[in-house]
């Protein structure tokens, strides 16, 4: 397709052939734009081109990158968009409903391969009366993750914003955890919930944020009012988060096989007995407000 850049030939390869598409991007605000944008119109992850080619590039970095390929390139999954979603939701009395017993004060959504897309389905469902915030931690490239709140903040009902350290957690609110740092929560002097963000790492992790790391600092302190979801993405981050989350008698919903780009971070979480639900993609929306 010579005559069409990135974006126009996704939309057509989505039209005419649906298949998985990772996007290769320049770490630039335009590039971040870009990539933002193929992920809107089907694509199921990128990488940043700089990574892959140039003097900082690893055997660790290009064994990741082909490891992630052909985990994406073996599911054959394209996550549909919002309104098929909606579309294909089969218990629309759940959804419905306008009122709640509420039972949870926090919901924290963790994903990585292919979860800025099932991102892109769920959080605009939330309604703007929810009186529940949303932490979102998405494995993302540093520098990624304002541009994508502002992007998921313009089509929301909900104000979606990147957190910053002593950021407060107030209901109604979606924050997504700043890629290259980890988020902790932690109780001020007033006894209110805050955010405090910084480089260091607690345990032994990869990610930077790590669900685990976000999931243990809030386990303690929200116990049973706590609802934590894992999302598409390869790897074991939220495996040791919705441990604490389940010994602190929170709630776990992972994303079923049938939905999932790759179906590795849902899968651990299940196999060890951690989750309350497993259901696709097109009904994580619906468990949550059902176990609010």
């Amino acid at each position: 397709m010579p005559e069409l850049n990135g974006i126009e030939a996704l939309k057509e390869i989505m039209k005419s052939n649906p298949v998985p598409v990772v996007m290769l991007s320049q770490h630039t605000e335009e590039g971040t734009k870009l990539a933002l944008e193929a992920l809107e119109e089907g694509a199921v992850d990128f990488f940043l081109k700089s990574s892959l080619i140039g003097d900082n590039t690893s055997e660790e970095i290009i064994n990741d990158f082909l490891v992630r390929l052909k985990a994406i390139a073996k599911s054959g999954k394209v996550h549909l968009n919002e309104e098929d979603y909606i579309k294909k939701e089969t218990n629309n009395e759940l959804v419905k409903k306008t009122s709640y017993s509420k039972k949870r004060d926090l919901i924290i959504i963790g994903c990585s391969t292919g979860g800025s897309s099932a991102l892109q389905s769920l959080l605009p469902r939330f309604p703007e009366d929810l009186d529940v915030p949303i932490i979102v931690l998405q494995h993302m490239p540093p520098g990624f993750t304002k541009p994508l709140s502002e992007r998921f903040d313009a089509i929301c009902n909900l104000r979606v914003k990147e957190i910053e350290n002593g950021d407060e957690l107030v209901p109604g609110n979606i924050y997504i955890a700043p890629s290259g740092f980890q988020t902790f929560l932690e109780l001020n002097n007033d006894n209110k919930v805050t955010f405090k963000v910084e480089d260091y790492s607690p345990i032994e992790t990869l990610y930077k944020p790590s669900i685990n790391v976000t999931l243990n600092s809030a386990a303690p302190l929200f116990k049973d009012r706590l609802i934590s979801i894992i999302l598409t993405g390869m790897g074991n981050d939220g495996l040791m988060g919705c441990d604490n989350v389940k010994k602190n008698n929170g709630f776990v919903i992972v994303e079923a096989e049938e939905s999932c780009v790759v179906y590795g971070m849902p899968k651990v979480v299940y196999e060890a007995g951690l989750a309350d639900v497993q259901v696709p993609l097109s009904r994580i929306f619906e468990q949550i407000m059902f176990n609010l």
